[in-house]
């Protein structure tokens, strides 16, 4: 039986010590100053060059807020859209929370267990003489003491990993913030464009239902007109539908509730001069992948905690402390010993608990393995689409769209040398448009390929690129 009484009551001098060495022990187990975040923050800065901070008070949340306002004020940049996202995206302050959990489990785990106190009072009359029982014991968890250190270990390497988990968070929002932006931009400057596809072809339609009128036109060719007008009205709904969807997509993860509340450049971005080579790129992130790194933790971890259960299989409690009993009468005095409790492995030898923590163990080896694998393909393909997007936009930017301004240019002054008619002037403007907005798409593409190729030396990226809609040089969508 146990008691909660000093154990300096029942116990010799070297018991004494014992206490205080134990208490000493259990006040090693402290909370950082910063619940580990100081790590993530130093991180997060080191590789993509953004503050990040973890609010858990209402002052912070109001400094953060004043900076947030600032950078909205303005025409916003990629990089001040990531930053808006680092600041105010509730979700990814949710995310760090994680920290303060997994630290507490460190804590806790690297406290001792309060002693246990049992008591047992019996009395009865006998003889005119009321005798007693009393048990009295106060025991404490020494098999807790002897595994702490693994067990510590194990909820470290945890922490370590969850750290690693948050900062991977952080890199995914500002890979889902570069997305939303250039998509975003692209989609309000195609709505533009089809705009302008959409007046050239109501212009002509209605030239060909009053040339029609007084017999100068046919049916057919008047009703091809108003079909690129009707293609042409359908495209630019579906264009405005697509940039409202995009523009609320990038308030989500920007963490604003109205998507008014900022503003964006009229267009993208120009291409850059140079591009990044595959080789380095490889090697670089099999080392530096946070996602790899993380899991290389979470490996080590469980065999920490594969050897933990080994340690424990046959027995998981071992207390031990002093006790002292009375029996007769009040005034016969104690006898003072000791209590030992232990589990006897009778029925179960802790066989399937190891079982168990070996297969967690080696599915988790095999897990790393694979994602080893597939971080070297990802940089792969990821590099692959990054190149692939810049040959096709820089295809576009020097061939095919100054190949078609010079075609425009040539019948305008066919027109007005009346070689051509307005129809065939219409229908090449109509054309030009929509190579424009091709190009847009394309160079938008290039952009999310470029934050994709960025992500996978970080973590995994996702590799989808948003749905294009076309337009022909009739007017007509292609999907």
């Amino acid at each position: 039986m146990s008691s909660h009484f000093p154990i300096g009551l029942y116990s010799s001098g070297k018991r004494t010590l014992l206490v205080i060495a134990l208490a000493g022990l259990a006040g090693c187990a402290t909370f950082s100053n910063d619940g580990g975040f100081g790590s993530v923050e130093q991180t997060v800065q080191e590789r993509l060059g953004k503050e990040v901070k973890w609010v858990r008070g209402d002052q912070e949340r109001a400094t953060l807020q004043a900076r947030v306002d600032e950078l909205l004020a303005k025409p916003l940049a990629v990089d001040d859209a990531i930053q808006v996202a680092l600041f105010n995206n509730r979700g990814l302050q949710a995310s760090f929370f994680d920290l303060g959990i997994s630290e507490a489990d460190l804590v806790q785990v690297g406290r001792l267990p309060n002693p246990h106190f049992s008591m047992l009072r019996a009395s009865k009359p006998e003889n005119g003489i009321r005798e007693y029982k009393i048990e009295q014991a106060l025991t404490f968890n020494i098999f807790a003491l002897i595994t702490m250190p693994l067990a510590v270990e194990v909820e470290r390497r945890n922490f370590a990993q969850t750290q690693r988990l948050a900062i991977i968070a952080v890199a995914r929002l500002a890979a889902d913030t570069r997305q939303a932006y250039f998509t975003a931009i692209a989609a309000e400057e195609s709505v533009r464009y089809l705009r302008k596809v959409k007046q050239a072809s109501e212009a002509g339609a209605e030239l060909a239902r009053r040339m029609a009128q007084v017999g100068n036109f046919s049916k057919l060719r008047q009703a091809r007109e108003q079909a690129f007008y009707a293609d042409a009205a359908l495209n630019l709904a579906r264009a405005e539908q697509a940039a409202t969807s995009s523009r609320e997509r990038l308030a989500r993860v920007l963490g604003l509730a109205d998507r008014s509340v900022f503003q964006l450049p009229e267009r993208l971005p120009d291409l850059p001069t140079t591009v990044n080579e595959l080789p380095v790129l490889e090697q670089a992130a099999l080392d530096q992948r946070l996602d790899l790194q993380a899991i290389r933790l979470e490996t080590e971890a469980l065999a920490s905690n594969l050897g933990l259960s080994k340690a424990t299989r046959l027995i998981n409690v071992l207390e031990v402390g002093p006790a002292r009993v009375l029996e007769g009468a009040r005034d016969s005095g104690y006898k003072k010993g000791y209590e030992i409790s232990f589990e006897l492995p009778i029925f179960d030898w802790g066989g399937a608990k190891v079982a168990k923590a070996e297969a967690i163990y080696m599915q988790a080896v095999e897990r790393a393995a694979e994602a080893a694998t597939n971080a070297r393909s990802e940089v792969r393909e990821s590099y692959h689409a990054y190149r692939t997007h810049y040959d096709i936009a820089r295809h576009y930017r020097d061939e095919i769209v100054p190949l078609h301004q010079r075609i425009a240019d040539e019948n305008v002054l066919r027109y007005n040398g009346m070689l051509i008619g307005v129809f065939e002037l219409l229908a090449d403007a109509r054309s030009q448009i929509a190579t424009v907005n091709s190009y847009i798409e394309t160079l938008r593409d290039f952009w999310i390929a470029e934050g994709d190729l960025q992500m996978s030396m970080i973590g995994k990226p996702s590799l989808n690129t948003p749905a294009r809609a076309t337009v022909t040089a009739t007017g007509r969508a292609d999907h």
